[in-house]
């Protein structure tokens, strides 16, 4: 994992932006 940051980093923008999207999709839901 630490070995390879570049490709990490990349793939990991990618995931964040789509994990960030679903987590506050599921907080918002829950907090309704």
């Amino acid at each position: 994992m630490a070995r390879e940051p570049q490709r990490i980093r990349r793939r990991e923008r990618k995931n964040i932006t789509a994990g960030v999207a679903h987590v506050n999709a599921s907080f918002n839901n829950t907090m309704i």
